[in-house]
C-alpha cells in the first residue's frame, strides 16, 4: 500500500503550496510517494525537538491513516472506510 504522503510530494516539488492538487500527484520523484510504494528515499524536513521526543516516546495507538487540514487540525483512524469518509467530508469544504 503507498503512503501516499502530501508532505513528500510537497518536497519533491521544491516548494510550499497550502492545497495540493492532482496534477502535483503526478511528478516523477523518488519522493512521491503516491506513485512510489515504498517510504521516500530521504528526509522530507529537519525535524523539531517535539518531534524527535515523540519518535523516542511515541503514543500507543492503533491508528493507520489520518488527514491533515489547512487549519492545524487532524484527523486519526484505524478503518480505511472511516478514513475515506473524512477525507470526502472535509475536502468537499
Amino acid at each position: 500500500m503507498p503512503l501516499q504522503s502530501c508532505a513528500a510530494v510537497l518536497y519533491a516539488l521544491g516548494y510550499h503550496k497550502d492545497v495540493v492538487y492532482e496534477k502535483d500527484l503526478q511528478i516523477e520523484s523518488p519522493y512521491n510517494t503516491y506513485k512510489v510504494d515504498a517510504l521516500p528515499v530521504g528526509p522530507v524536513a529537519c525535524p523539531g525537538k517535539a518531534s524527535i521526543e515523540a519518535v523516542l516516546k511515541p503514543e500507543e495507538t492503533n491508528y493507520l491513516y489520518f488527514v491533515s487540514l489547512n487549519d492545524g487540525t487532524h484527523f486519526f483512524t484505524y478503518d480505511y472506510d472511516k478514513h475515506r469518509e473524512i477525507m470526502e467530508k472535509t475536502q468537499s469544504k
